[in-house]
């Protein structure tokens, strides 16, 4: 290895790569990650020149990695067709649209500033599943490349393309007041036109570009962020307010009262929507997700299944696709949409655009809409610290643990454990519909915690209360992120 190479190995996660710049990764990890990514590419497509899209956000130091993971990729013998500053979504797209072989997206979505990374795919409409990527780090770190030749064009006005393909047969016929937030991210070129183009009356906020990310960061998740959508929506008057991550692929909603509709809640309310239409359709939601797509009323009249599956866009995106699904939702607002609402894979200003047909459809206010759902408490989605290396073994440990209290059948604030789901960590329902999930971040160390109640908000918080002193017990977990 050359003395000026640091990769560190932690930031080959389960579906993406991730590093603080400079401190974990430097200019050459970046181009041997392009070696390795490139030398992948071609032993998976058998093409000596597999044609590789290319796009960046908006983060300062981006151009800058891009440009050493294409001298990567080239190295190799790729052809680097480069779509300039992109959306992740924009990148999936250009794949169907261009046709390519293969892509990678320079970004690190929502993490704070100091951090980047790659989102890569091969097969069109999906990213790197686990094995893949564990295959690329090995081929990265072992330093196992192919040498070849490649080029690079720049694909011009791509933007354009994209912007008018999701804009295409989408128009609303009621005039919808929205309220648009991108944290200053890459979004914000984006969405506040193509909302407006569909026939939305935009109301713009923090959406000029703005690396340092002055006021909060672009996370639909983020407390933060909700709040100013809540402000603005209020003071406006709005309809419907949209906060849009940094890279574009999650949206998270807020209702004309003011009120945050976590994005499980939407992506029911967008299945009742599309299952009129398209009947005995499968959906896809994540271990994170409400209960309440099980026995969801409308979902079963228009005999309608829904699996419970991993968190994670990758896994959801590739159960979607197995599984030819309508759509899949995720918690944390990826929302994916197959043929013939989307190529599916996870576009934000899609998964907006939807809600704003489900509005013109339904033609009642969103307030109205989500109060035709049984209510429920949920918590946030709470992430307390747990070291990379240690976070899969703690989780294990702790399903044993749960495992047992289920067979002894020992109570939670009154409540039997009825059923568990150990797709991801695990997730562990009571008689009345309550469940706790406990799993491992695949993106950040540390680990994913969720409680929901349909019976009360107290139950809720006995759940947490129960997580809480078993992750304590462990001594392996600190502090959290945010908390109920």
């Amino acid at each position: 290895m050359s003395e000026n190479l640091k990769i560190n190995p932690y930031g080959f996660r389960e579906y993406d790569a991730r590093w603080i710049y400079e401190k974990d990764i430097n200019h050459q990890g970046i181009t041997n990650l392009g070696k390795g990514l490139g030398t992948q590419i071609i032993q998976h497509t058998k093409k000596n020149n597999p044609r590789v899209i290319v796009g960046h956000d908006y983060r300062s130091y981006s151009e800058e990695i891009k440009s050493a993971l294409k001298k990567g990729l080239m190295s190799t013998g790729c052809f680097v067709e480069d779509i300039g500053l992109s959306l992740s979504p924009m990148v999936y797209f250009a794949q169907f649209n261009l046709d390519s072989d293969a892509i990678a997206m320079v970004t690190a979505s929502h993490n704070e500033n100091g951090w980047t990374g790659v989102k890569m795919g091969i097969k069109k409409g999906l990213t790197h599943a686990p094995d893949e990527m564990k295959e690329l780090k090995n081929i990265t770190l072992n330093q196992k490349f192919i040498i070849g030749n490649g080029n690079e064009k720049e694909i011009k006005n791509f933007q354009e393309t994209y912007k008018k393909d999701l804009i295409h047969k989408k128009k609303i016929n009621k005039k919808i007041k929205a309220v648009v937030a991108c944290g200053n991210g890459t979004a914000g070129i984006f969405a506040p036109e193509i909302l407006r183009e569909i026939g939305c009356e935009v109301i713009e906020l923090d959406c000029n570009l703005d690396w340092t990310f002055p006021k909060y960061n672009p996370n639909p998740e983020d407390l933060k962020m909700l709040h100013e959508i809540i402000k603005a929506v209020k003071e406006n008057n709005a309809d419907i307010g949209f906060g849009f991550d940094g890279d574009g692929d999650r949206v998270g909603v807020i209702d004309d009262k003011g009120n945050e509709i976590f994005s499980d809640k939407v992506g029911l309310l967008i299945a009742r929507n599309l299952s009129s239409i398209h009947k005995n359709s499968k959906f896809i939601v994540d271990v994170k997700s409400t209960g309440l797509y099980k026995n969801d009323k409308i979902l079963n009249k228009n005999q309608c299944e829904t699996i419970y599956w991993k968190t994670g866009h990758s896994h959801i995106k590739r159960k979607v696709y197995d599984e030819k699904a309508l759509a899949g939702f995720e918690k944390s607002g990826h929302f994916f949409f197959n043929q013939p609402l989307g190529y599916g894979y996870d576009d934000g200003i899609n998964s907006a655009i939807q809600v704003c047909q489900l509005l013109d459809k339904q033609n009642k206010k969103m307030s109205k809409i989500i109060n035709e759902i049984p209510k429920t408490f949920q918590s946030p989605t709470m992430a307390p610290y747990c070291k990379d290396e240690e976070k899969y073994k703690v989780v294990e440990d702790l399903v044993k643990k749960i495992e047992k209290i289920k067979s002894e059948k020992t109570k939670i604030d009154n409540q039997e454990i009825k059923e568990i789901l150990t797709v991801n960590g695990i997730r562990f329902s009571f008689e009345d519909g309550s469940w706790g999930l406990i799993r491992a971040s695949s993106n950040k160390p540390s680990l994913v915690i969720v409680t929901e109640s349909p019976t009360s908000n107290q139950r809720k918080i006995k759940i947490f209360e129960f997580i809480d002193k078993m992750l304590k017990t462990t001594g392996k977990v600190g502090k959290y992120d945010q908390k109920i």
